[in-house]
């Protein structure tokens, strides 16, 4: 398992992080018990990922609670990633919020410290970025967190955040069917801040079991076709995007079966090469998926490999 360091600041991380998103019990694929979740996640940190990431909003804390049952014992071996969300969503973003959503956190986790505390997503309820990252900064300076980072922020916003505290991470949708945020990415890379991409495998498409007909099972979000709602957004199993999606994935399936790689590893594979990414983030529950995930924290691409890649996806 290959490893970096997040940002300038940050600790190393394996470049393969399981997300426990699902764990939650996220409308994503069919549900697993909670041993099955636990397994899968012990079966990550046996294969050499060295962190996970979750939040207090996946499952409103139950997988904050399942991360803590499955690093019982095993605390020196895992770095903790987890999140605080705005309201309505989450605790919310005032100081005091952030203050009690840590200390909760902390406690569905049994844990003394977390490692790297993010801001889920942007507060749209008017609390100023500059109030919310300075309590963030607070809870370092107490020792409750050790790291401080945001997730789906613009370059603007990491910008006023930095003006006040470093910030040492970003996480941000991040796929070869997503490039969006690329030039961002690689900015962060410049100032010192780590990234970590949530969604690398877009959402199961990149892992080639997914076609034109394929059924999602009830209240998967995935079965929801809906145009995108904002420009921000993508929903790539919208009527626009899946045709394209679906395109791409077949283009780039020789190149998979000419390495011995699966679909997916060679997704993960390119991710981590890409400029400014620290770690991709590869969530599933089922530890069979989370041990062929975190062999591709093991590939290396060469540099012909992914210009190759590169004019596929373009």
């Amino acid at each position: 398992m290959q490893t970096n360091q997040l940002g300038s600041q940050g600790p190393v991380l394996s470049v393969i992080g399981y997300g426990a998103w699902e764990a939650g019990g996220a409308s994503y694929g069919p549900n697993e018990s909670d041993a099955a979740v636990i397994a899968a996640m012990r079966a990550a940190i046996d294969t050499g990922v060295n962190w996970i990431d979750t939040a207090e909003v996946y499952g409103k804390g139950v997988s904050e609670s399942l991360v803590g049952r499955a690093i019982a014992g095993r605390r020196d071996e895992v770095v903790i990633a987890s999140k605080v969300a705005p309201q309505p969503n989450g605790t919310g973003f005032r100081p005091e919020q952030v203050h009690r959503a840590c200390e909760a956190s902390l406690a569905r986790m049994d844990l003394d410290v977390i490692d790297l505390y993010q801001l889920h997503w942007p507060d749209d309820q008017g609390i100023p970025i500059e109030d919310t990252w300075g309590a963030m900064a607070e809870l370092q300076e107490a020792g409750q967190v050790r790291w401080i980072g945001v997730s789906n922020f613009t370059k603007g916003m990491i910008e006023r955040c930095l003006a006040i505290h470093h910030v040492d991470s970003l996480q941000q949708q991040f796929s070869m069917l997503n490039r969006r945020d690329a030039d961002l990415i690689g900015w962060c890379g410049e100032q010192g801040v780590g990234v970590v991409s949530y969604g690398p495998l877009a959402f199961g498409l990149l892992t080639g079991v997914i076609d034109a007909d394929s059924v999602f099972p009830e209240g998967d979000w995935r079965g929801n076709d809906d145009e995108d709602d904002d420009e921000d957004e993508i929903n790539l199993f919208s009527p626009e995007h899946l045709p394209r999606a679906l395109d791409t994935v077949e283009r780039l399936r020789p190149v998979a079966d000419r390495l011995g790689i699966t679909l997916a590893q060679l997704a993960l594979g390119w991710n981590v090469r890409q400029p400014g990414v620290t770690s991709a983030i590869a969530g599933s529950r089922n530890p069979a998926h989370v041990r062929t995930n975190a062999e591709a924290g093991g590939l290396q691409l060469d540099d012909t490999t992914i210009a190759e890649i590169d004019r596929l996806l373009a």
